[in-house]
């Protein structure tokens, strides 16, 4: 239930959402007069024993069709039984949704396994970290819904193509691990890993992260513990609208990662344009005993980054992993676009599980309250706990923007500044 508490509550109570758990098909019903729409899918299902890693692209999934706007998108680990699955057991280390085109035959149907991914609008080199929407472990509690009268335009591919959606599911089972956290941040030696995923030696200094638990790696589990492998799947919901360019306002997906390497060049129009290097993830390495004394055991990570073409930011949220204390992006004149910090679950139920981040605060600013000029050089700031070190921890940071305001203001837009799940 904590998957929609972003929604309104006149949403949930006219709105059923039903789910055939062995086939992953969806009913799907209207949720109101203005044409709202909701569907929930299950992915393809994948099988975890205690230990073990899944870290599967699943093509072709299943996904609303046609030209539409994006307005919601959640999503959670489940059992066969419909069960929500808590971080405790399964961590969701992360899920993302990539939208791709592949091309029709002459009869409109696709006729090759060629595809081309139709990223976000993202600074981040090649496909890296393209998808139009992911999250981890805190996907429970993070609000996703985007304020009316904006949304996010999909079902429109090229002529000659069809538009496809990918879906990549990373989770660990940590039932009976020998260390809970050291799996979940993917420790190196837990998994008895010196190859990467394709073969190569790891850098001799590479501790932790996503080379050391792909798919099929196993990480360590107390001796003699034994489990049953269970069958599992994501279930994500989608709330949508029929594309309508006289009431809808499209966005901009933006994914900003604190890794990258950019550096604004000294002289603008003499030097050649900077590439932009997103490395995904990095290390904390432990503050010193005198430092966590003084009770100041933090680590600030900053990065600079170009922004080609500016708007109106209508949301804006962070991803950070286990001993996160939050993110902050900036204007060029040092003006805070938003600031995102992490609730901590306290208890042992699916959403509130101790010790892991369960929900990412959001920024939902007053219309035409945050602008970014176009080329306005931001910082981006993650801020860690380093009492103890992480590894292949992430400093990501997701908005929206919109190329111009709405006329006028609907009344449903909200005034709120920052949303905590």
């Amino acid at each position: 239930m904590e998957a929609l508490m972003a929604l309104p509550i006149w949403f949930l109570l006219s709105v059923s959402l039903l789910v055939d758990l062995s086939s992953g098909r969806a009913v799907i019903e209207e949720g109101n007069d203005n044409g709202m729409k909701s569907a929930t899918f299950l992915s393809p299902v994948f099988e975890l024993g205690p230990g073990s890693v899944e870290n599967k692209y699943y093509f072709d999934v299943d996904f609303p069709r046609g030209h539409i706007a994006i307005k919601n998108f959640n999503a959670e680990v489940v059992d066969d039984q419909g069960n929500p699955v808590p971080l405790h057991e399964t961590y969701l280390h992360h899920w993302v949704m990539s939208r791709y085109y592949q091309r029709d035959d002459e009869n409109g149907t696709a006729q090759s396994k060629e595809h081309v991914f139709a990223r976000n609008s993202g600074i981040c080199q090649g496909n890296a970290l393209g998808q139009y929407f992911g999250l981890g472990s805190e996907t429970r509690r993070t609000a996703t819904h985007v304020p009316d009268p904006y949304g996010i335009e999909v079902g429109n591919p090229p002529a000659g193509f069809q538009e496809k959606w990918m879906l990549n599911v990373h989770a660990i089972d940590t039932r009976g691990a020998e260390d809970r956290l050291g799996c979940t941040e993917c420790r190196c030696d837990l998994y008895n890993v010196t190859l990467d995923e394709y073969g190569r030696p790891l850098r001799p200094d590479y501790k932790g992260g996503l080379h050391c638990c792909y798919d099929h790696t196993q990480c360590r589990t107390a001796q003699g513990f034994h489990r049953t492998r269970r069958k599992l799947f994501l279930r994500y919901t989608v709330v949508w609208l029929d594309w309508n360019i006289s009431s809808i306002i499209p966005v901009r997906i933006y994914i900003f990662d604190v890794t990258d390497t950019w550096k604004r060049p000294v002289n603008d129009s003499t030097e050649p344009l900077a590439a932009h290097e997103c490395r995904v993830e990095y290390e904390i390495k432990a503050c010193s005993s005198n430092i966590e004394a003084h009770g100041s055991c933090i680590e600030t990570k900053k990065t600079s980054l170009s922004l080609p073409d500016g708007g109106y930011v209508i949301y804006g949220v962070a991803h950070q992993h286990s001993g996160g204390l939050g993110s902050n992006l900036y204007g060029q004149d040092g003006r805070l676009i938003c600031s995102s910090v992490p609730t901590y679950g306290k208890g042992k139920e699916a959403g509130n599980e101790t010790g892991y981040i369960v929900g990412m605060s959001t920024c939902y600013p007053q219309p035409g309250s945050v602008k970014i000029a176009d080329g306005e050089t931001l910082v981006l700031e993650s801020n860690y706990s380093s009492s103890q070190g992480h590894t292949g921890v992430m400093g990501l940071f997701y908005i929206l923007v919109a190329d111009h305001l709405p006329s006028s203001l609907p009344y449903s837009q909200s005034p709120v500044q920052v949303q905590s799940q």
